[in-house]
């Protein structure tokens, strides 16, 4: 729904009578003290933290009080990308962040809470989780982990990937990790560019009620990296050690209390992976220093987490969001560590473990919230959820009707917050903020030191109309390189071709007079019909409201040898009349959109494909559908469902041929 201005409906909006003053206001007081500026809002800090780069984050640095070892100089040397360079000299260390006892919890304060889809629980409080990160610091200390080196884990969602992260950071050394859900093939290409001198495997895993053994997968992984000093063997399966490996309980046998090396601001904390849909993961590596920065603005600026909050969001260790979710322990929240199926007996499992947890901050992707529309759920009419105060939602674009079931069924008093940003940045560029109204179907603003802007292809910003995202001024969470990369030059071809000097992040995006967004899809999956150019997002805004339909996926054929069609898949709602919904979908497309954005082929499939991390496979399809073969466009180790991928590949040639022996049907 939207106002007469046509401006969209507000949905939520920052409460006059607050439970607790936001911590964004405190820092804007901050602020306004420390500059002598007038700060009314958050589009004015918002200004400040762009217009001023090295200001904004000295303040946000003293205002967490960054734990330094050695001081730093200025905050940045030179504001341009690529090659900023931040707190130059200063040293500090991310796990002594992460465990301080003394930012307003204390010892006996629950830190973790591990949970998974059979209802197994564990609850960690601080002082047993140094414990336990002292005891695996000494371990890969024994096996000759020391600052700079890498660990690699294969690991689920579960404490053990937690302590053996923040024993790797105690130490000084480099973190990296991949979901047990990942074929042998993909896991190699990723760990064996950076050479690591441990690996951490669990031996199994389980997910939708049934158990997977990974002994072979690790087995493979060891034997492509033949410089291992160690292998840690984790038994969730009960297995024995392999030859020449320890166990976990080995690992962590002799009791130390953690101690902290100091590493430079900028050296590299862990390497993150880009999808891998198509060539060789990017390794992505970002630093010490920008990832505590920039996740303790987020997380307890944006999020307005501290001591006493519940944090979870729906990730595996082979996504960004899981980096992001431990990140909670900065803010001094607890950290709510979920293993399995969000389907698991039911799409209520993961409500209901918010309501037992008494969660505050309840992440997940959008698909998960159209998952529960479709299945037509209640939860806050099930199980108290009057603990929840926010529901994040990322993985893509959430849908008006997506906001509405979260006021609906979650609660009137719920901030919605859709986020978008990703693996490059570890982070969120647009999202939402304590004392920002949130807009039915829109993200509500830019992130503090996110300069976000509209571009044309000229470079010239634009409000109000689609335009390539970009980022205009460095940020200190953005990769400090890729490994590999010496001379820089992958780097820059991956952010900086189009326009020099300005991050091009992917995205076609929409930023209103008012600050709020829109991402509109890929701006490598543009929808470009008779020269209407349209994002993939704005076309499923449109064709997942029809009923009947579930889920969907749209590709343009079209390529430089020529036009091609539009073809879009479908996934039906259970009784929907396949005929029916299809001429629903080009009458409602030739009068939301626009007649040349009409599909010649509508394909009802059983699934859409994505990847491991929940993404829409639109640039493989389309390249699949104008001639390219599987094997060239995509790796079937970063798919969620390989065989039900090769069964949509399958069901859309045999469509796209029966259209071209019978155009008319």
């Amino acid at each position: 729904m939207a106002c007469d201005s046509g401006v969209p409906e507000i949905c939520w909006r920052p409460s006059e009578d607050e439970r607790r003053p936001a911590l964004m206001k405190q820092f804007a007081e901050v602020i306004a003290t420390r500059t002598g500026r007038d700060i009314p809002d958050y589009d004015a800090l918002w200004r400040y933290s762009t217009d001023e780069t090295g200001q904004f984050w000295q303040a946000a640095a003293d205002y967490f009080d960054l734990r330094w070892h050695s001081d730093p100089g200025s905050a940045i040397d030179t504001p341009v990308m690529p090659g900023a360079r931040w707190f130059a000299g200063g040293t500090l260390n991310y796990a002594e962040h992460a465990l301080a006892p003394d930012r307003g919890r204390g010892p006996d304060d629950v830190a973790v809470i591990e949970t998974d889809e059979s209802g197994h629980e564990r609850m960690v409080t601080l002082s047993e989780l140094r414990a336990l990160v002292g005891a695996a610091q000494a371990g890969l200390a024994r096996l000759g982990v020391g600052a700079g080196m890498r660990v690699a884990a294969l690991v689920p969602n579960r404490l053990e990937a937690l302590v053996s992260f923040l024993a790797t950071a105690a130490l000084g050394a480099v973190w990296s990790s991949c979901s047990p859900d990942f074929g042998a093939a993909s896991v190699i290409d990723r760990f064996e560019q950076i050479e690591p001198t441990v690996l951490i495997a669990v031996d199994g895993y389980t997910y939708g009620g049934k158990r997977f053994d990974t002994t072979g997968t690790a087995e493979q992984i060891r034997a492509a990296l033949p410089d291992l000093a160690g292998f840690v063997h984790i038994p969730f399966r009960g297995t024995p050690a392999p030859e020449g490996a320890i166990t976990w309980a080995e690992l962590i046998a002799i009791p130390e209390e953690p101690t902290f090396t100091p590493v430079e601001f900028n050296d590299p904390l862990w390497v993150l992976y880009s999808s891998g849909t198509t060539g060789l993961p990017k390794a992505i590596v970002h630093s010490v220093g920008g990832i505590v920065l920039e996740h303790l603005k987020m997380l307890a600026l944006h999020q307005d987490l501290r001591p006493g909050s519940r944090f979870f969001w729906f990730t595996t260790t082979g996504w960004m969001m899981w980096n992001y979710l431990v990140g909670g322990l900065l803010a001094g929240a607890a950290v709510v560590l979920y293993d399995g199926s969000p389907g698991r007996p039911d799409l209520m499992s993961l409500w209901r473990m918010a309501a037992k947890y008494r969660v505050e901050w309840f992440g997940v992707s959008a698909a998960f919230i159209q998952a529960c529309r479709a299945a037509e759920l209640n939860p806050a009419a099930e199980v108290d959820l009057s603990c929840v105060r926010a529901v994040g939602s990322t993985g893509s674009p959430l849908s008006p009707d997506g906001f509405d079931w979260v006021a609906e069924r979650i609660g009137r008093e719920v901030q919605v917050v859709s986020l978008s940003g990703g693996t490059d940045v570890c982070t969120a560029v647009v999202g939402g903020a304590p004392t920002v109204p949130v807009w039915r179907g829109e993200i509500s603003t830019r992130m503090l030191g996110a300069a976000v802007e509209a571009f044309d292809p000229s470079g010239k910003p634009l409000v109000g109309e689609v335009g390539e995202l970009v980022i205009t001024k460095p940020m200190p969470s953005m990769p400090v390189r890729f490994w590999g990369d010496e001379d820089g030059s992958r780097l820059r071809a991956a952010y900086f071709e189009q326009f020099p000097g300005v991050w091009r992040h992917g995205d076609w995006v929409r930023i209103s007079d008012r600050g709020s967004i829109l991402i509109e899809g890929r701006s490598d999956a543009t929808l470009n019909r008779g020269g209407i150019r349209m994002g993939t997002a704005e076309f499923y805004r449109v064709v997942e409201h029809i009923d009947g339909i579930v889920d969907s996926l749209v590709v343009d054929t079209s390529s430089s040898r020529g036009p091609g069609d539009l073809v879009l898949f479908v996934v039906l709602a259970h009784g929907a009349d396949a005929r029916t919904v299809i001429t629903s979908v080009k009458s409602t497309v030739r009068v939301a959109l626009s007649p040349r954005h009409i599909p010649g082929v509508v394909i009802p499939v059983p699934m859409i494909p994505r990847t491991l991390n929940g993404k829409k496979c639109e640039v493989p399809v389309k390249r699949i559908l104008t001639g390219a073969t599987v094997a060239d466009v995509i790796s079937r180790d970063a798919l969620a469902d390989p065989d039900a991928f090769d069964t949509f590949v399958d069901l859309a040639q045999s469509a796209i041929q029966s259209k071209a022996r019978h155009p008319a049907s």
